[in-house]
């Protein structure tokens, strides 16, 4: 893996998934993403936009290894997900990418700390339980650790999310409308939060969102229209 190479390097990505035309009670292939290519600079923050049905979230799967492309490479970091085992992809993901969903996705049965400490303790991470209270305290729920999601505030939630995603200092954060279940003023804070706490780590992030002024914010815009960047962001 090489210093100079980007954080993430996406090349001619394809994805497909069969459908059935009732019309004529044939099979063929949905096209969701068609030759999408373009480079993110370490520490980069880009963002993804476009109308409900261009691809963007299927996109974000793609780049966390999530689903496997019809066609195309992801890279990050250097490294191609492409030809991994599913055990090698989960163990590469678990080291260098982390994701923020917009409705959370933590483990109910579990305590913020713990949800925080899934990550680590799956990679053996030596001192996990000092960098997960580290990592809460940094989203300012160090007196909350021991609530389960259930009994957190949505904003509270999403903060605990955030702490898991950075918790083991990724290369490469991936937010998917991270405030879209949360009130403005809320969301606003967990935006600053993320900035904040992507820059201390120099953390890239990219960003998907419906909101055109967060999209503003970020170092660069990307644009999706059924499934395609548009030109002028293509690289």
């Amino acid at each position: 893996m090489s210093d100079l190479s980007p954080a993430l390097q996406v090349r001619g990505l394809g994805f497909s998934v069969p459908t059935l035309d009732r019309q004529v009670n044939a099979a063929h292939a949905l096209t969701i993403l068609d030759d999408v290519s373009f480079s993110v600079a370490r520490s980069e923050v880009v963002s993804v936009s476009g109308p409900s049905g261009s691809g963007k979230t299927s996109l974000l799967m793609l780049l966390a290894g999530l689903e496997r492309p019809t066609r195309g490479d992801v890279s990050i970091v250097g490294t191609s997900l492409g030809g991994m085992s599913e055990n090698a992809l989960a163990a590469f993901r678990r080291r260098n990418v982390g994701i923020v969903f917009q409705s959370f996705h933590l483990l109910p049965g579990l305590s913020a700390l713990e949800n925080v400490l899934v990550p680590l303790e799956l990679a053996g991470t030596m001192n996990a339980g000092a960098m997960a209270r580290d990592m809460l305290d940094a989203v300012g729920l160090g007196a909350r650790i021991g609530h389960r999601p259930g009994e957190l505030s949505g904003g509270e939630q999403q903060r605990v999310a955030l702490a898991r995603a950075l918790v083991a200092r990724p290369p490469l954060l991936l937010a998917d409308e991270p405030t879209g279940n949360l009130d403005p003023a809320t969301g606003e804070t967990i935006i600053e939060m993320m900035f904040d706490l992507r820059r201390h780590a120099e953390t890239t992030l990219m960003l998907i969102t419906h909101d055109p002024m967060l999209a503003a914010r970020c170092d660069r815009q990307l644009h999706l229209r059924a499934g395609r960047l548009l030109p002028e962001d293509a690289a």
